[in-house]
């Protein structure tokens, strides 16, 4: 009777990693689930056990990694609209647009190999990385 206590909170624990992570990808079409997903990341991370603090950690430095990134593609792409006209600032908004799209792959890529470790019930190996 105790191992039936045990083992569906062992499935528990990975509910809300991939709660986390499904908000992640859910916030590409509303944009506010990531922000959702953020904040229960922040929240649950200290009370997690050692495999879940690890993919907590990863989906936070995912979200602020992406944002730094994004934002300086949206810069980017600010200052080289209007510098277009004079030819200059092609470079600029192409470069800008490049990495904002880069940096949408990379944020889906980061979600699936996060969803992946998770199913399997590893830590993320490296959660601190910036790269997948």
């Amino acid at each position: 009777m105790t191992d039936a206590a045990v083992a569906p909170r062992a499935e528990e624990d990975k509910i809300l990693p991939a709660v986390v992570y499904g908000l992640y990808l859910l916030g590409f079409t509303n944009g506010l689930t990531f922000f959702v997903g953020l904040i229960v990341a922040y929240v649950n991370r200290d009370a997690a056990g050692p495999i879940n603090a690890s993919h907590y950690t990863f989906a936070i430095r995912t979200f602020w990694l992406a944002i730094a990134w994004f934002l300086i593609g949206l810069m980017m792409t600010i200052f080289g609209a209007p510098l277009s006209l004079i030819l200059v600032g092609i470079p600029v908004l192409m470069a800008g647009i490049a990495i904002m799209g880069a940096v949408g792959v990379w944020f889906v890529v980061r979600c699936v190999m996060g969803i992946y470790y998770l199913t399997r019930g590893e830590a993320h190996p490296r959660p601190r990385t910036w790269l997948i």
